[in-house]
């Protein structure tokens, strides 16, 4: 197969992007098709020894850094993409990538991430935080999500194939698009993390700083507790967030994958409270034998077992987060380091590339025949 991979932009190395770096495994010379590339994010990643394409977005005024300011401009910019070298195309698709264009003769494979959030399980949460909720700049707001939703709606009948990264992302597939989707979890580095049964005494969180994935929540609750508190990232709402941490609370900022490798493998437990599409960081964790406390919605209810390796909270709130942390301070020396490891071990590199490569083999396989692909 000559393959061509499509993902939204590249400018951090984020979840949606070791997915792709693993994905590039199926053919060693396959290019990547993006609206914006930051090279100085991927120096040691395998991406960066491949030829990569950009948009017309990453040649506009501020385009590689205020990229998301072209949102109703990425439809047409991904549209613009050449494909036609490529018998199989794979998009990697948390934004506008699954809406490339090709022929009735090339197969498009679709892994996504999940359909564009913030114009559509976030639109409400996304115009409030941005100050967007009245006036005339929220009224073109809500009718430039309103363009994305219909063309993100159309643009799926261009995919041939669906791969959603969790049975959660699966359903909202067949909620917004009305197309089946094949899960297959993303590949997880659980290789270069080492359980520890002889745990310190603090807890740790380890996220992007942006509101859905709601570090301030953690912030505030584990300040009211009193409980040591690690917490490594960056993001728009740091300086929010530095502002409500207590004395207990040690923010570290972004920090190399070593320095996170150590804490995740030295923390009590690690704490989550995004209602995330997969999360891998609550699986890298588990790899280092640590106990997640996790908010229980999302992708995050198919990788922690609750009771065994770890528990979950019913409530995006600072009263359900603190009681979930009681109850682990009463029952979390209960937790085996080994358990939580083999827990972890499901979701490996070795596994994605076995499961994503039959899929891909078997799909291209039943095209060239002429046969149904889904």
């Amino acid at each position: 197969m000559n393959i061509g991979f499509v993902h939204d932009w590249l400018t951090v190395r984020a979840g949606a992007e070791k997915v792709l770096e693993a994905a590039l495994d199926l053919d060693q010379n396959a290019p990547i098709y993006t609206l914006v590339y930051r090279k100085e994010g991927f120096v040691h990643s395998p991406i960066s020894t491949r030829r990569v394409i950009t948009s017309f977005i990453e040649r506009l005024p501020r385009g590689r850094r205020s990229y998301r300011s072209y949102l109703p401009f990425m439809p047409l910019a991904i549209e613009q993409f050449d494909l036609g070298d490529h018998e199989v195309v794979i998009s990697s698709s948390h934004a506008v990538a699954k809406g490339a264009l090709t022929r009735a003769d090339q197969l498009h494979i679709s892994y996504v991430h999940t359909p564009i959030r913030y114009a559509w399980d976030l639109q409400h949460q996304y115009l409030r935080e941005s100050g967007l909720e009245r006036g005339l700049r929220g009224a073109l707001a809500r009718w430039i999500l309103h363009y994305i939703r219909d063309w993100d709606v159309a643009s799926a009948n261009r995919v041939d194939f669906f791969v959603a990264n969790s049975r959660y992302v699966a359903r909202r597939i067949h909620k917004i698009y009305r197309r089946k989707a094949k899960v297959v979890y993303p590949p997880v580095d659980v290789e270069r993390f080492t359980p520890r049964s002889d745990r310190d005494d603090f807890y740790l969180a380890l996220s992007r700083f942006v509101p859905y994935k709601k570090m301030d929540l953690i912030v505030r609750t584990f300040s009211q507790l009193g409980l040591p508190l690690v917490v490594i990232g960056d993001g728009p709402d740091f300086a929010k967030i530095e502002r409500l941490a207590g004395s207990n609370v040690k923010l570290l900022g972004r920090q190399p994958d070593e320095v996170a490798r150590d804490y995740m493998e030295r923390c009590k437990a690690f704490v989550f409270a995004a209602d995330e599409d997969f999360g891998i960081t609550p699986v890298e964790a588990q790899a280092a034998g640590a106990p997640v406390i996790a908010f229980g919605r999302g992708g995050v209810t198919e990788t922690v077992i609750e009771g065994k390796t770890g528990l979950f909270f019913g409530e995006q709130t600072e009263e359900s987060l603190a009681e979930a942390v009681r109850r682990f301070e009463k029952e979390g020396r209960a937790f085996d380091a080994q358990a939580i490891r083999e827990n972890a071990e499901q979701f490996s590199k070795k596994r994605f590339l076995a499961e994503f490569s039959e899929l891909v083999e078997g799909a291209w396989s039943r095209f060239k025949a002429g046969g149904s692909v889904e």
